[in-house]
């Protein structure tokens, strides 16, 4: 018997602990944005992330041999995906935080993505959700709003800094729901090659025109950069695609639901952060609303 293999439901255990995984390095791109983002305009940043992690991933899909896309309508299907799951989400993100939007409300406007995803999944993807799913995603959302609700300062959260959330938010979903349509079959090599070098190209053509360019390289920066581009940009969004071709895009998305609440905690071990009761509340309140998502997807199955 196999060391790999576990014992439930006969499955290695490297796929069992790949959405804990996944959440834990995706948390961690909020600390990161933290470290970096003093010290580069939003999307000068994005720009040398993404266009490093392209040429990496380039160079190791052709010493590797891995397969490129047949035809440029397949290609650019490939990096369409890439553009709303790296370009909309990440530019977003980014742009709102440094605008002055309070990371409490960015994080409670993406937050909504699971739900979003649930509600599109059905007749965009002919996913079945059901009604316990949907009471999870309720409990989930409602876990993160307990999580945030202590740093929600809308004061300061102009139109700009909600707009460029929302582009984030419908980035992030409509990226997972086409990448579950059109690129589960692609190579995770070569195809994520091609979406980070399509983003980075146009992120090529805007940050000239509304930024400066000017880097601090101090350590701190140096380390986000190299922290975001091969933990977030290879390992975390491999894990992501990885589950989007196992998983229905729904259920998949509730993950982002445990986002907040580990990267809270990270917070708090890190900077010190405070861990409130409303905060702690709704860490298993997001726990139990995930958890009761993906049972009911398995009793659905």
């Amino acid at each position: 018997m196999q060391a790999t293999t576990a014992a439930a439901g006969g499955r290695p255990d490297w796929v069992r602990l790949m959405p804990g995984v996944f959440v834990l390095l995706w948390s961690t791109g909020f600390i990161g944005a933290k470290y970096g983002l003093p010290y580069a305009e939003p999307l000068t940043f994005l720009l040398v992330r993404l266009g490093l992690v392209a040429v990496i991933l380039g160079l190791v899909a052709l010493v590797t041999g891995a397969p490129w896309p047949k035809s440029w309508a397949e290609a650019g299907r490939i990096a369409l995906a890439g553009l709303l799951v790296h370009g909309v989400y990440l530019t977003g993100v980014f742009c709102a935080i440094a605008k002055g939007m309070p990371a409490g409300v960015t994080a409670l406007i993406v937050g909504i993505q699971p739900l979003l995803t649930a509600a599109l999944s059905g007749p965009l993807l002919g996913e079945r959700v059901t009604g316990r799913q949907w009471v999870g995603f309720l409990m989930g959302l409602a876990g993160v709003g307990l999580v945030v609700g202590e740093k929600l300062h809308f004061d300061s959260a102009d139109a700009l800094g909600i707009g460029l959330a929302l582009a984030a938010l419908l980035g992030i979903t409509f990226g997972t729901l086409y990448q579950k349509r059109h690129g589960t079959a692609m190579d995770l090599r070569s195809g994520a090659a091609i979406q980070y070098a399509a983003t980075a190209a146009v992120l090529a053509v805007l940050a000239p025109l509304f930024e400066t360019m000017r880097i601090d390289w101090t350590g701190e920066f140096v380390f986000a950069l190299l922290w975001l581009s091969f933990v977030l940009s290879v390992g975390a969004i491999f894990l992501l695609f990885l589950l989007i071709r196992r998983g229905a895009a729904a259920r998949v998305a509730s993950l982002f639901y445990l986002v907040p609440p580990v990267t809270a905690v990270i917070a708090w071990a890190m900077f010190g952060e405070r861990l409130g009761l409303l905060a702690l509340s709704g860490m298993a309140l997001a726990v139990a609303g995930v958890a009761l998502v993906n049972r009911s997807a398995k009793r659905a199955a």
